[in-house]
C-alpha cells in the first residue's frame, strides 16, 4: 500500500512538472485597440498578455526608425492563469535628467513585448499601435535663477529672501520641492498650475509652517508637467547662512521725575537683552538724544532716522493721549546698543544688537504737551514689522503749568 501511495505522488509530480514546462511562456498578447489618439483627457490603450512560466517581462514601443522606448524593463511576473494588463498612454521614460519623460510623436509603432525565464529561455511578440497626437513640445524650464543664491532668514533685511525665476513655453503644472540637507524633502509649491510665461517664487528660507530651517545647502527642484504627459525637470541649490529668530527682551524700564513742570524733561532709563540667536540690525538717535513732544523721530536730523524697510529694530516710548499710526505710535525711539555712535559700523547711522549683549539706553523728553496727567510706556519696535511688549512699564508723569 505505502509504495503505491509513492508512486502515485511521484507520477502527480512528474504531471504537475510536465504541465508547467509545457505551458508556453508568453501568450495571448493583444491590443484593446491599435490607434491611440491622446488629446490630455487621459487616453490610453491596454496591452494584454498571459504569462505561464515566472519571468522578467519586457515592453517597447519601437517607431519606424528603429528607435526604442522602454515602457517596462524586466519586470517579474509569475505564471498566472489571469493575464497581465499594461496601460499605454502615449508616453515614455527618457532615461535624459531634464526631460524626465516624453509624450512619443505622432506616427507607426510596434509594441515589441518580451520575457525571459532564469534560465534564460525568452519568448516575444509584436502588435502594431498607431500613435496621433498633438505633438506639442515639452514644457522645457527655461532661465532657471534663483538670486540671491546665498540667505540669511533672521529677519534682518538683508538676503533674508531668495527669487526663483523661470520661464515656460507652454502651460504646465508646476510642483518645486526643497531637500534639506538631512534628507528630507519639504513642499514649496504643489500643483500650480502655470502659463507660458515668466514665473517667480520668493523663498524665505522657511517651511510653509514657517520654521526657520537651519544653515546649510539646500537642493530645490522644479516639475513641470503639460496635458499630454511630458514631464520636464530641473535642480538648482540655494545656501542658507546666519539663519535663526531675532528676539530682544525689554528687562528694566524706568522714569523721571514722575512730577514737573510744563517745558521740564523727563529721563527714561531702559535696559535691553538680546534673547535671540542672531545679531539685530539697529540706528539712530543714539541713546542720550533728547526729543521733544513736539518732535517724532522722522523729523530729526534732516529725516535720516525715518523707519526703514524690515530688519531694523529700536526702542520707543509712547504716551496714552497719543493716536494715530506710522511715526505717531512711539514717536520718540533710540537705537538698541551699548556701544556709542563713534563704534557703529556705520558711524552715527546704523549697528548691531549682537546675540547675549545687554544694554541700557537712556532717553530724553522734554515735556511741551499740556496735559495734566501723561501715561507713558515703552516698548520694542521692528520697523514694518510690528511692536513687541508693546506698552510695558508704564508711568504716569503729572504735569504742572
Amino acid at each position: 500500500m505505502m509504495r503505491w501511495l509513492v508512486r502515485l505522488v511521484i507520477i502527480s509530480a512528474v504531471w504537475v512538472l510536465a504541465s508547467c514546462s509545457t505551458a508556453p511562456l508568453l501568450s495571448n498578447v493583444s491590443l484593446s485597440a491599435d490607434t491611440l489618439s491622446p488629446t490630455g483627457a487621459g487616453e490610453s490603450v491596454t496591452l494584454t498578455y498571459s504569462i505561464g512560466q515566472p519571468a522578467q517581462v519586457s515592453v517597447r514601443l519601437v517607431d519606424t526608425q528603429g528607435t526604442e522606448y522602454v515602457i517596462r524593463d524586466r519586470v517579474v511576473r509569475n505564471a498566472s492563469s489571469d493575464s497581465y494588463q499594461l496601460r499605454i498612454d502615449g508616453t515614455a521614460p527618457t532615461g535624459d535628467p531634464i526631460l524626465l519623460q516624453r509624450a512619443l510623436p505622432s506616427g507607426a509603432y510596434t509594441v515589441s513585448i518580451e520575457a525571459v525565464t532564469d534560465a534564460g529561455v525568452k519568448a516575444s511578440e509584436n502588435v502594431e499601435l498607431t500613435i496621433q497626437s498633438a505633438d506639442s513640445p515639452p514644457p522645457m524650464i527655461e532661465n532657471l535663477l534663483s538670486f540671491p543664491t546665498t540667505i540669511s532668514p533672521n529677519a534682518d533685511g538683508r538676503d533674508d529672501v531668495t527669487e526663483i525665476t523661470y520661464q515656460l513655453p507652454v502651460t504646465a503644472t508646476v510642483d518645486i520641492s526643497i531637500a534639506t540637507p538631512d534628507g528630507r524633502t519639504l513642499p514649496f509649491v504643489t500643483g500650480e498650475i502655470a502659463e507660458p510665461k515668466l514665473h517667480r517664487q520668493v523663498w524665505n528660507g522657511k517651511t510653509t509652517d514657517g520654521q526657520i530651517l537651519a544653515n546649510g545647502v539646500y537642493t530645490y527642484t522644479i516639475r513641470a508637467a503639460d496635458q499630454y504627459g511630458n514631464i520636464v525637470e530641473q535642480q538648482n541649490s540655494i545656501e542658507i547662512v546666519n539663519s535663526g529668530q531675532p528676539q530682544a527682551t525689554i528687562t528694566y524700564s524706568y522714569m523721571a521725575p514722575q512730577s514737573i513742570m510744563l517745558g521740564d524733561v523727563i529721563t527714561v532709563t531702559i535696559r535691553v537683552k538680546n534673547t535671540g540667536t542672531v545679531p539685530i540690525r539697529t540706528y539712530g538717535p543714539a541713546s542720550g538724544y533728547q526729543y521733544t513732544t513736539n518732535e517724532v523721530f522722522s523729523s530729526i536730523a534732516d529725516g535720516q532716522y525715518t523707519a526703514k524697510a524690515g530688519g531694523f529694530w529700536r526702542i520707543g516710548v509712547d504716551w496714552d493721549a497719543n493716536s494715530g499710526g506710522a511715526a505717531k505710535r512711539y514717536p520718540y525711539r533710540w537705537a538698541i546698543t551699548p556701544r556709542p555712535p563713534e563704534q557703529w559700523k556705520v558711524p552715527f547711522v546704523e549697528d548691531e544688537f549682537l546675540p547675549g549683549e545687554e544694554c541700557e539706553i537712556i532717553g530724553v523728553i522734554k515735556i511741551e504737551q499740556q496735559e495734566n496727567k501723561m501715561g507713558f510706556y515703552v516698548g520694542l519696535i521692528q520697523d514694518g514689522v510690528g511692536f513687541f511688549q508693546d506698552k510695558t512699564g508704564r508711568t504716569i508723569i503729572r504735569v504742572g503749568f
